[in-house]
């Protein structure tokens, strides 16, 4: 396979002698769409090559489409799921993009998504994992043609699900990783060196109460960028987020969160709120509200294991370590299942086997017994 120069970054495939144009997928996505037109390497120099190549992509996003059939009844569903289970629009493009790739595969089966059976759907899947797709973002494609047929069974479009027996991949739950306390303390140090110079700037002052905001309410990434100044009650040491599905949630924030934010909000964002009618809570240097991969930048120069996501987990993490119950840290996290907040036990292990033996009646010998 050749780049071929150009704006649109294409590529020119050499075995199927094909001129491909990539959008900025994500790198299980590239491979997905590579899969459907190179047959899966055969060994492992030319499994390297086309690793490579994965790689080198990198242009704007555009949405893929159903292009030949259903593309009304795609619209029908994106909008389904925009106005009636209020999924947020990145989420509703990723499931654009896993239904598009997903009527591509079809295509060369002469099949469409509606009139698709379970050999075809498990066909997909295992097309999917043969070229190197990552058995999380499997799972994830399986989980969105489960809401897809479910909408149409529902809708009396269709007589039979053909996802209903299929297994998702074993290694679906996978332990998150966090931080050591002292790790998170050092960030927070970091963070503060220059937020806590009497003459500190308004970045600085920002940075610091990002990070804070972080690790002290558990918070997604997406969440922290869309709250605005009238989402906090600093009196009350509380803020309200809007998580997944616009469903909103009361996050308590510590003392030491509190003080970070007072001083970002009465020093630091009137010098960064240089454009009008701007609400967001936390503002470029133009005025601007920052984006997500700005957040993540900063959290990767104060350490470079961590990430806004690690962040989450370590918050949540450290609260079971330290007794919190897992209702509580489902609410706080705003997690819709608690089977999700379960997982959390299994990192804090130390803290479960301490439990155990404090409380279970035959964990300990007695009396030398």
């Amino acid at each position: 396979m050749a780049l071929l120069a150009g704006p649109k970054a294409l590529f020119y495939c050499l075995r199927s002698d094909t001129i491909l144009h990539f959008p900025a997928w994500t790198r299980d996505e590239i491979c997905a769409r590579l899969s459907l037109l190179v047959p899966a390497p055969a060994h492992s120099g030319e499994r390297e090559r086309s690793q490579r190549i994965i790689e080198r992509v990198g242009v704007r996003n555009q949405p893929g489409s159903l292009r030949k059939n259903g593309n009304t009844i795609l619209r029908q569903y994106l909008t389904y799921l925009r106005v009636e289970k209020g999924l947020r629009p990145l989420t509703c493009e990723a499931y654009q993009r896993d239904l598009s790739l997903f009527a591509e595969f079809l295509e060369g089966t002469h099949a469409l998504p509606m009139t698709a059976g379970q050999a075809q759907v498990s066909g997909f899947l295992e097309h999917l994992q043969k070229h190197g797709v990552q058995s999380r973002s499997i799972a994830r494609k399986l989980s969105c043609l489960r809401g897809f047929y479910k909408w149409l069974l529902l809708d009396k479009r269709i007589g039979h699900d053909p996802t209903v027996n299929l297994e998702s991949p074993s290694s679906w739950k996978v332990l998150p990783k966090a931080l050591a306390p002292s790790e998170v303390e050092r960030m927070m140090e970091h963070a503060g060196i220059a937020a806590n110079h009497p003459q500190a700037d308004a970045v600085a002052l920002r940075d610091r109460a990002i990070v804070e905001m972080l690790y002290a309410g558990g918070v997604r990434v997406s969440e922290l960028t869309g709250l605005g100044v009238e989402d906090l009650s600093l009196a009350e040491g509380r803020m309200l987020v809007r998580g997944k599905g616009d469903k909103e949630r009361i996050v308590p924030l510590g003392r030491i969160a509190v003080e970070a934010l007072d001083s970002y909000i009465t020093r630091g964002r009137p010098e960064l709120a240089s454009r009008r009618g701007e609400s967001r809570l936390f503002l470029s240097t133009r005025g601007a509200a920052l984006t997500r991969q700005w957040i993540w930048r900063l959290v990767k120069r104060l350490d470079a294991r961590a990430s806004p996501h690690v962040m989450r987990h370590s918050c949540a993490t450290h609260m079971v370590e330290n007794g919190a119950d897992l209702r509580t840290v489902q609410t706080l996290l705003g997690h819709a299942d608690i089977s999700t907040t379960q997982v959390y036990t299994h990192v804090a292990l130390g803290r479960l086997k301490a439990v155990h033996r404090a409380h279970h009646p035959r964990a300990t010998r007695r009396g030398g017994n």
